[in-house]
């Protein structure tokens, strides 16, 4: 099938630990290694360890964790647990057996493991969230409130316990209760997280006076809350008030609103923008028309009509910014890379090479060439290429590139000697090169012509990328026209594992296979998928 588009020298030393080393040093090594990412050398050394000193705790601490690495759970447990027994008192030992558990789905035995260290290591401020976050995720609600309290008691109150004994209220039906701790923890320390969760609360609740005074307090204690500032948006709509004077102020610089706006965009919890969604859209359209020609703002624009799903209103934006500010490189690149995400061919060929002429970046010229593909304007394609070798001749990955692509383009045109003429020259620069083998490889097999060169050229691509469909399904294709369905049978397989059922192509190249291993039945259930496949992608 046809896909568009270091040498690694390894040294193997001896593992074993070295004579006359201690087992300090040989254990540092290892640990060394395994930090560097070389779990299975490290792993090598540590059971060598084991052997030579079993009374160490850390070489077995150190052995379980590579063996965990490297798969090996039941050896893994094991190894930890002998750690654990020459010395009980170690934190990070039975921690990491807690872990253990979880990772396979043991929770009881985790969750017991979790319990049992909460108890030991009361002052280990980590691992009683570390169990609050089992039973959240377990739904223990009633342990959860339990361990809160315990929290509590020994470290105080805090925001983020607050926060969470809510949200644990919320989920067991007891919003209320929750209400009232907010409210609690409110009276002593002011917060505009916590006072921007009660108006939340308040406005759902219809409670516009509440929720006007709880956002009006956060925004005493931080003027750009985000939270705050979208709250206080509805609280206006609903009240029929005047939107918040930043954003309406000609005298904020359109910067500071900018800013304002993309800090939004990046923080705001998707919940709270669905409840605000109105009074955010408003912030956007009404601070544009106060400032209808700033670059930056009318980018913030495109970003968020696009990044809440409304990708047509986002278009009109980041063209303008395109069209208000010729000279700026980024705005350009934004627009023709959304033009490519639309797919909007002709527009993002157009500004493409308008693109290339007025800055002279290689990468518009990349844009327009997709764009001249999907268009089968073929002829661009390779007057386009032609300027790149003529250009940039010492750019050897420029050029690769550029014969690659033109030998794609004279195929398409039906010119299969010209495209495997460019195909030769790019392997001339780079014999190994994939994406050229692959489609060289698969227009020999269409033509039926040297099959035995198509079968090499596409054995080094499998040999490259083993879970690539496109190369499994060209080089099983090739086998069965030479007649060696049997081998090809178990390309074909594997190429379903990795992307070959989403091509129509690949499924009916290998029903073809299993029709003529005598496997009629199979062979149309993949030819009735491949049907399927092209029905829906027909306009």
């Amino acid at each position: 099938m046809k896909k568009l588009a270091l040498a690694l020298f390894v040294c193997f030393f001896s593992v074993a630990p070295a004579i006359g080393q201690s087992v300090e040093s040989n254990l540092i090594d290892a640990v060394t290694l395994y930090g560097d990412g070389q779990v299975a050398r490290a792993r090598d050394i540590l059971q060598t360890l084991s052997k030579a000193a079993p009374d160490n705790d850390a070489v077995w601490y150190y052995l379980a964790q590579t063996q965990w690495q490297t798969s090996d759970q039941e050896q893994a447990e094991t190894s930890l647990k002998k750690a654990i027994a020459l010395d009980s008192t170690n934190f990070w030992y039975r921690r990491l057996l807690g872990r253990m558990y979880l990772a396979q789905n043991r929770i009881d035995e985790g969750e017991g493991q979790y319990e049992a260290l909460v108890k030991a290591f009361p002052d280990r401020n980590s691992i009683a969230y570390e169990l609050l976050d089992i039973y959240l995720a377990q739904k223990e609600f009633d342990k959860a409130l339990g361990t809160l309290s315990e929290i509590e008691q020994q470290r105080g109150i805090s925001e983020e316990l607050v926060r969470t004994r809510y949200d644990v209220l919320s989920a067991m039906g007891r919003q209320e209760e929750g209400v009232k701790e907010l409210e609690k923890f409110n009276t002593q320390y002011s917060s505009p997280s916590i006072l921007s969760m009660l108006g939340d609360y308040y406005l759902a609740d219809f409670a516009d006076s509440l929720a006007q005074a709880r956002y009006t307090e956060a925004l005493a204690l931080d003027s750009s809350y985000v939270p705050a500032i979208l709250g206080m948006s509805e609280v206006y709509r609903h009240l029929r008030q005047t939107l918040d004077p930043f954003f309406t102020s000609e005298d904020i610089p359109a910067a500071t609103k900018n800013m304002y706006l993309s800090n939004m965009m990046r923080s705001i919890d998707p919940k709270i923008l669905q409840l605000h969604r109105e009074g955010f859209d408003r912030f956007v359209t009404e601070t544009l028309e106060i400032h209808p020609a700033d670059s930056s703002l009318l980018a913030t624009a495109g970003s968020y009509f696009f990044s809440t799903g409304r990708e047509d209103e986002a278009g009109p934006w980041f063209r303008k910014a395109a069209d208000e500010y010729p000279e700026s490189l980024g705005q350009t690149a934004t627009y023709v890379q959304y033009l490519s995400i639309r797919k909007d061919w002709k527009a993002l060929r157009e500004r493409s090479l308008a693109a290339f002429d007025h800055f002279g970046e290689l990468a518009f010229l990349d844009y327009a060439n997709m764009a001249n593909y999907q268009l089968e304007d073929y002829d661009a394609i390779i007057t386009n290429c032609q300027y790149l070798l003529k250009n940039h001749p010492k750019d050897k990955n420029l050029c690769l590139s550029a014969w690659s692509m033109m030998g794609d383009a004279y195929y398409s045109k039906g010119d299969s000697n010209l495209a495997f003429k460019a195909y030769e020259k790019a392997l001339r620069l780079d014999a190994s090169y994939a994406p050229v083998l692959n489609n060289y490889a698969y227009y020999l097999s269409v033509q039926g012509k040297k099959l035995k060169k198509a079968y090499n050229m596409s054995k080094k691509t499998v040999e490259a990328e083993p879970d690539n469909a496109t190369y499994l399904d060209t080089f099983a294709w090739i086998l069965h026209l030479m007649g060696k369905d049997l081998e090809a049978k178990p390309f074909f397989k594997h190429a379903m594992l990795y992307g070959g059922k989403e091509s129509a192509v690949i499924l009916r190249h290998y029903a073809t296979v299993l029709e003529a291993l005598g496997e009629p039945d199979t062979a149309k259930v993949y030819r009735n998928q491949a049907a399927r496949l092209e029905a829906q992608e027909k306009p």
